[in-house]
């Protein structure tokens, strides 16, 4: 007995059901064509993930529907192909105020022109950024379902994570796991994936094939890493990340074992990891949303270097659009600094003075501000028409403007709303300073998309970092050191460390104070901030629901 299985590790756009219903019907022939009988979709293939509060509208379900019934009679002529494809199941009976929910998220099996099976998930995942209970009710049943001489179990996602929905596919007879999935990524994800599916294979006996969602959407990245674990508990093959790919495992009884064969892509280091999820966040969120370049501020700084550098990779040289904008704070090695890395990377660079508009508005405002001194207003004016400048230049041209803050500025609130605050999407917002630094030097040793090799000016990653918004400003001037900051953000933000912790872990009373104060006054600008792709396990959007009037700091 031999069995032939493609994982389609597919970049599908969410609510675009007959587009991903054409993707599977073509990965499916292809499959075909090359041997396989079992095609493998990720979690909720048809609609895409993360869907929200589509799946509320009728109407959306029926597209659902519809999508599947395509595969089936689009896929028939494929005989004894089964294809394991994931979509929303059900209705609710829902009024203003009340809802019951009747969805499950589902899996059917199709085979020959018709659905033979359907299994829904068990276990809903509510934590993070997961709302699966919002919308889904819990399965109850088992699948296992004939393929080749095969007898496969189907879960989906988080029923993999525990001992029981495998134990069951087992005792109704699986001989293999098929897991479909819709996993976010964040830094180091992908192995820790690979290792828990490792320990589900130790608990049931069973080998296991791992079908993983590839693509960017709003601020979520799936990585692929598709993946195939022996009977005995070992990795036997690994799709490549951050890239579509029919992925084939080969399932051959021994005895009374089903043995895997698979070819291994390299493991890769964590930046490696992190600057494809960066670039495919970006990417995925321009292109899907139907823009054809981005325009952003190039300071001169680090941020904006690598924001720079990101855009490029994600998108091509020509479909960058860069805008430096000097004030009298700007330094002459900010402009060279800003001239040098355009013209390294070929993109299209302007210079536009701020200083006419800047004047111009102090002297409106001077009868109203008589007496006072000049403070963060003035920095604030200068930030905020620079933002003008850009959102000009995105009405005029179609460009997405890219915000170049970081999470760093984004915790502490050193980013001005309607200023550099203004723009579609932050590529940075969830990567600290410390790693903005790190990443820098990563690119520069490194050209991953042959984009240009060592593209930020060495001065641009060793000047200390500053807004240039008043004479001699640098970001320390009123903040803890970045390694301070970022490691008492991590702690706090990310793992809910509470002040007395964080004192007895033996920071500065002081700078835990300051931090986690910012942190809190600063809700407000948050939620009025760009999206930006999340890279840790818990960044400023979907996993962070914090209210903007509240007395409690832990």
């Amino acid at each position: 007995m031999s069995l032939k299985i493609a994982v389609a590790q597919l970049n599908f756009i969410v609510g675009d059901m007959p587009g991903n219903a054409q993707k599977i019907i073509e990965a499916a022939k292809t499959a075909y064509e090359q041997g396989a009988r079992l095609l493998l979709t990720p979690e909720l293939s048809i609609c895409a993930y993360i869907c929200e509060d589509l799946f509320l509208r009728p109407s959306f379900m029926a597209a659902c529907d519809e999508a599947v019934k395509t595969v089936a009679r689009e896929t028939a002529h494929l005989k004894d192909m089964a294809i394991v494809v994931g979509h929303p199941v059900g209705k609710d009976q829902r009024g203003k105020s009340v809802s019951v929910i009747k969805r499950t998220n589902s899996a059917s099996v199709i085979r020959d022109g018709r659905v033979i099976e359907t299994y829904a998930k068990r276990l809903l995942p509510n934590y993070q950024l997961f709302d699966e209970r919002r919308y889904f009710t819990p399965g109850q049943g088992t699948c296992v379902f004939q393929a080749g001489d095969v007898s496969v179990g189907l879960l989906i996602c988080e029923d993999a994570w525990f001992d029981e929905p495998a134990e069951l596919a087992k005792e109704a007879g699986a001989e293999l796991l098929a897991v479909m999935n819709a996993s976010p990524f964040h830094v180091g994800k992908g192995y820790e994936r690979e290792a828990m599916m490792i320990e589900r294979v130790r608990a049931s006996g069973l080998p296991l094939v791992y079908a993983h969602l590839v693509g960017g959407q709003d601020e979520v990245v799936f990585e692929g890493q598709s993946f195939a674990v022996g009977a005995d508990a070992h990795l036997v093959g690994r799709a490549p990340s951050f890239e579509e790919k029919l992925f084939y495992v080969q399932a051959d009884r021994a005895g009374a074992a089903i043995e895997l064969k698979a070819e291994t892509a390299p493991a890769r280091d964590n930046n490696a990891d992190l600057w494809d999820a960066l670039v495919l966040g970006l990417r995925d969120y321009v292109r899907k949303n139907g823009f054809k370049s981005v325009a952003l501020g190039l300071s001169g700084g680090i941020d904006s270097a690598l924001v720079l550098a990101i855009a490029v990779d994600a998108l091509g040289q020509d479909a960058v659009h860069c805008v430096m904008m000097p004030s009298p704070y700007t330094a002459g090695i900010s402009l060279e600094d800003a001239r040098e890395m355009a013209r390294r990377l070929g993109v299209r660079y302007d210079e536009i003075s701020i200083l006419p508009e800047f004047e111009a508005f102090k002297a409106s405002l001077s009868p109203l501000f008589a007496g006072k001194p000049e403070d963060t207003t003035e920095e604030n004016i200068q930030a905020r028409i620079r933002g003008v400048m850009l959102m000009a230049l995105s009405n005029k041209f179609g460009h997405m403007v890219l915000t170049t803050g970081n999470k760093s500025e984004y915790a502490t609130g050193y980013c001005t709303l309607y200023g550099d605050m203004c723009g579609g999407f932050a590529p940075i917002k969830d990567v600290v300073k410390t790693k903005v630094f790190e990443m820098a030097r990563w690119r520069n040793a490194h050209d991953p998309f042959k984009t240009g090799a060592n593209p930020i000016p060495e001065r641009i990653i060793t000047r200390p970092p500053s807004a240039e918004l008043r004479a001699d400003q640098t970001d320390q001037d009123s903040l803890p050191p970045y390694e301070v900051l970022d490691a008492i953000i991590e702690r706090y933000m990310e793992n809910d460390m509470g002040v007395a912790e964080l004192v007895a872990e033996g920071f500065k009373p002081d700078d835990v104070e300051l931090v986690t104060r910012l942190i809190k006054i600063n809700e407000y600008k948050r939620q009025q901030s760009a999206v930006g792709t999340r890279v840790t396990h818990r960044g400023f959007g979907k996993d962070w629901r914090y209210p903007m009037t509240n007395k409690f700091r832990a």
